[in-house]
This record gives C-alpha cells, sequence and structure tokens, in this order.
C-alpha cells in the first residue's frame, strides 16, 4: 500500500503510555499487544510525538527490507552510541555503507572458519572448569560462565597473539554487568589501549597477524583504495567486543535454562551429538550438519531473542498496518513479541525446537522469525555465532548435564539485550 493510498485513518491508540528504556517496556508491551493488536500508537510526552508499534510480518518485511531506505536507526540509537561510538550498530547513511562495505568480507563463510580452532581451545578450557565442579558437586553460574567463554572467544578472534595483553583489561564486560553510564566510561576508556596497539602494529611489519583487527587494518574500498580510519577501526573493534559477546552468551545461558526444564528435549539433542563422529575443530559446514542442535538454538532465540526490540525511525511518511505514519515517527518492532504471535506460532509459550523442521517452518512467514534482524542491516556476525554456539553444545552436551538450581525468581531483564535479572546456576553432572 502507498502513502497516496491512505484512507487517512489513524491506528488505536494505547492509553499505557511508555517509552524505550523504561524498566517496564516489555511489561507494557506485552499488555499493549494483547489489548490493540499488531499496530497501534502511543503518545510519548517526553517526545511529544506518537510512537508506533507493529507486529505483523509483512510490516516487519517493509520497514527492514522493501522500503528500509525511508528507515534510520530509531530510539535506542542514541542510546548505544554513547557506548559504541560510530560502529555499525549505530551509524547511517553514507558511513554506514561504507563501513558495512568495508566490513563484510571480514564475515564470510571461509573467514570465519578460520577461528575453529579458537572456539574449540576456548571450550576445552571451559570443560575442564565444568569436571572440577562435577568433582566437587558444585554449581556453575551459568550465565558468568558464557559471559566469560564468549568474551574470550571474540577477543582471541579479534586480537589473536595480542589477546593475553588485552583481556584483563576488556574483562570489565563481564565483571561489570551494569550497563549504566559508570561502565559507559570505563568502556569507552579502552578505547585508547585498542588505538595503541594498532600504532603498533602499523610501526612493525614484521610481524603477520591472523585477526580481525589486521583484517579491518587492511581492507580497502575497491574503487579508492582508501582504508578504514582509526577512528572508525576502533569504534568497529569496541563494537564487535560488545555485540560479538553479549547476544551469544544470552542465548547460550537460556539454551542451558530451557534443556534443563525439558529432559526429552535435553535426550534428543544428547542423542544427536553423542554419536557424531565429528573431527577436533569441525568446520562450519560440518556442524551445520546438527540439525536437532539448530533447532533447539532458533528455539530458543525465537522464546528468548537477545536482540528482542528494534526501533527505525521513518524519514518520509509511510503506511503500516494500512495506517498512514508521519515523517519522522519513532516505529517500534518488538521481536519479542513477533517470535510469540499466535497467528504464527501455535501454543506459543512452548519450547518445541520440532517447529523448526523444514516441513514447519514452510508453513511460517518468513518474517516471523528473525533473531538476527532482516534486510541491509541484519546483524553481520549471525555466522560467527551460530558456529560458536554448535560448537559449544557438541563439546558440552555429550559429557555433561546441566542441572537448573533455582534460588530467585526467574525474572526477565529487557534492556538492551534480554536477559535473566538474576544470575542462572547449575548444577554439573557427568553423562
Amino acid at each position: 500500500m502507498n502513502v497516496s493510498q491512505s484512507t487517512g485513518n489513524v491506528p488505536p491508540e494505547a492509553d499505557c503510555a511508555f517509552d524505550v528504556g523504561a524498566s517496564d517496556t516489555l511489561e507494557r508491551l506485552i499488555e499493549c499487544f494483547a489489548r490493540y493488536g499488531d499496530t497501534y500508537r502511543v503518545y510519548v510526552r517526553a517526545r511529544r510525538s506518537y510512537t508506533y508499534v507493529i507486529h505483523h510480518p509483512d510490516d516487519v518485511k517493509r520497514v527492514l527490507v522493501t522500503n528500509h531506505r525511508n528507515f534510520t536507526k530509531g530510539i535506542d540509537r542514541d542510546r548505544i552510541k554513547i557506548l559504541l561510538g560510530r560502529g555499525l550498530m549505530t551509524s547511517e547513511g553514507e558511513f554506514w555503507t561504507h563501513q558495512r562495505y568495508l566490513m563484510q568480507p571480514l564475515f564470510h563463510r571461509r573467514v570465519i572458519s578460520r577461528f575453529g580452532q579458537v572456539i574449540e581451545e576456548t571450550n576445552r578450557r571451559f570443560l575442564d572448569q565444568l569436571e572440577m565442579q562435577a568433582a566437587r558437586g558444585g554449581t556453575v553460574n551459568i550465565t558468568e560462565a558464557m559471559s566469560e567463554l564468549t568474551l574470550e572467544i571474540v577477543l582471541r578472534a579479534i586480537f589473536g597473539t595480542d589477546f593475553d595483553e588485552m583481556s584483563a583489561a576488556f574483562a570489565v564486560v563481564t565483571k561489570d554487568q551494569a550497563r549504566n553510564l559508570g561502565f559507559v566510561y570505563k568502556f569507552r576508556a579502552l578505547a585508547k589501549l585498542v588505538g595503541g596497539l594498532v600504532h603498533r602494529r602499523r610501526s612493525s611489519r614484521r610481524d603477520e597477524h591472523l585477526d580481525y583487527v589486521a583484517m579491518m587494518m587492511s581492507a580497502r574500498d575497491k574503487e579508492t583504495g582508501s582504508a578504514m580510519s582509526e577512528h572508525a577501526l576502533i569504534d568497529e573493534v569496541m563494537t564487535l567486543v560488545v555485540a560479538g559477546h553479549e547476544t551469544t552468551a544470552s542465548v547460550l545461558s537460556w539454551t542451558w535454562y530451557l534443556l534443563s526444564q525439558h529432559p526429552d528435549v535435553e535426550a534428543s539433542l544428547h542423542s544427536e551429538l553423542a554419536g557424531q563422529p565429528l573431527p577436533p575443530a569441525p568446520s562450519l559446514a560440518q556442524v551445520e550438519t546438527l540439525s536437532c542442535a539448530q533447532q533447539v538454538l532458533n528455539e530458543t532465540m525465537r522464546l528468548y531473542p537477545p536482540g528482542w526490540l528494534l526501533s527505525r525511525r521513518t524519514i518520509g511518511p509511510d503506511v503500516l498496518g494500512g495506517y498512514p505514519i508521519p515523517a519522522r515517527s519513532n516505529v517500534l518492532l518488538p521481536l519479542y513479541l513477533l517470535h510469540r504471535h499466535p497467528r504464527y506460532w501455535s501454543d506459543p509459550e512452548r519450547f518445541q525446537p520440532q517447529r523448526f523442521a523444514p516441513e514447519h517452518e514452510a508453513t511460517r512467514p518468513r518474517f516471523a522469525f528473525m533473531p538476527f534482524a532482516a534486510g541491509p542491516r541484519h546483524c553481520i556476525g549471525e555466522t560467527l555465532a551460530l558456529y560458536e554456539m554448535l560448537m559449544h553444545l557438541l563439546r558440552v552436551v555429550p559429557r555433561y548435564r546441566l542441572v537448573f538450581v533455582p534460588d530467585r525468581p526467574l525474572d526477565l531483564e529487557a534492556q538492551i539485550n534480554l536477559r535473566t535479572r538474576h544470575p542462572l546456576y547449575m548444577r554439573v553432572e557427568r553423562r
């Protein structure tokens, strides 16, 4: 439907006012979806404007793909920009296009496969920790453990042989879980450390490095031959550190929790993984053959998508859900609710990985499930994240069972990422 076809009507207006960033945003969105359906608007007094909320896959496709040029990043951009600078997650326009052009080849399947040994060795060290806990009959803070595991992998991929020098400083990412201004200050201070590393590498060309810093330093525009500026390179490194580990850690934490609550699924997954004759450090293509593991991860991301809410802002007027949307309007896409939409998901609250079997996937709209977003701004690290997660399950599930030990209510914390308000603890049992 074109803007010119609009009938001039407006979507239902919610009387439960909220704004992105409030502690109860998710609860308000759930309430409003139940009352107003696929498309509604809410007046935000602080902004003196309406925010439009959409849930239909066709509208999601329009915003992210078919008419993406009419949308920029939305409300949450400024908050994230303070933390990450002008990396791929926050930049816009020609600068974003240029950066994405330079960065995209660095996430080709062939490049990602280079990090198989790094992922393998990091998981081996994690297995040693699990064995110690199993011997003691103790518990492991799986939230912290997954954060440390995925941070180590991403730091080794970014800094390579300089990992030991950089890892202690970047430990703040896992040790300080509050994402407030204090954390922002400490994290942004690490940019000087990254800048110093880049300067040393440029002045000493004798050492060859096979990591993301080296690849970004070597990236060139095919038309102009120009390299990425140092400031841009640093911002992309900082973005990779945060985006490259927090989302993956969140999915793995939720996966372990859900497996502990569904022994039938856990048994099916164990049966698949324990019977795999895969070599050490299997390739990306090899782990992609693990159909049950992929279904488990997809179902986890359906229920608990790390990037649970996307926001965009219209450039010019548009039409969503059959309603006219004015220019410069904020639009919210709650993936948490899209992934639980009762029209596209039967028994949507139930953990049921089989729904991602090929015969079932064909019955759903493509844009009813998109944990890594979609369109030109889809997550550049999607394949690397899936490689990490599949390798982790492959190494741990055949050896250990993790049993959830509830010590307090399982509350959601829906801020930039969707995670548990309190850490999850698991008892480690040998197979």
